[in-house]
């Protein structure tokens, strides 16, 4: 079966730093862009940053740019997600997800295949 899977997820306190990794099984996401979405308690899920196919387009919501990178790696099918200077509000279920083709944006309803989360804590 298809699917996505996340890892690097913790616990960590404000000012610290997380690298999340996402992971291809059964399909290569060179096809793919894809998104980190993530979703904190009582809240929608809200779109983080996203990455076209190539890695050569990167975008990035108001309230993480300058604190998170977003990566590829093609040939070890994985994307990551580099955040640092985490704050409280940071707090959520982190999702990666992919969109068939070249570009996608911020947008849910934009991608096809989802992966199960992670849980990055921002406490202290």
């Amino acid at each position: 079966q298809l699917q996505l899977v996340e890892s690097g997820g913790g616990l960590v306190q404000p000012g610290g730093s997380l690298r999340l990794s996402c992971a291809a099984s059964g399909f290569t996401l060179d096809y793919y862009a894809i998104g980190w979405f993530r979703q904190a308690p009582g809240k929608e899920r809200e779109g983080v940053s996203c990455i076209s196919s190539t890695g050569a387009t990167t975008t990035y919501a108001g309230s993480v740019k300058g604190r998170f990178t977003i990566s590829r790696d093609n040939a070890k099918n994985r994307v990551y997600l580099q955040m640092k200077s985490l704050k409280p509000e940071d707090t959520a279920v982190y999702y990666c997800a992919a969109s068939f083709g070249v570009l996608a944006g911020l947008g849910i309803s934009e991608y096809d295949y989802w992966g199960q989360g992670t849980q990055v804590t921002v406490s202290s």
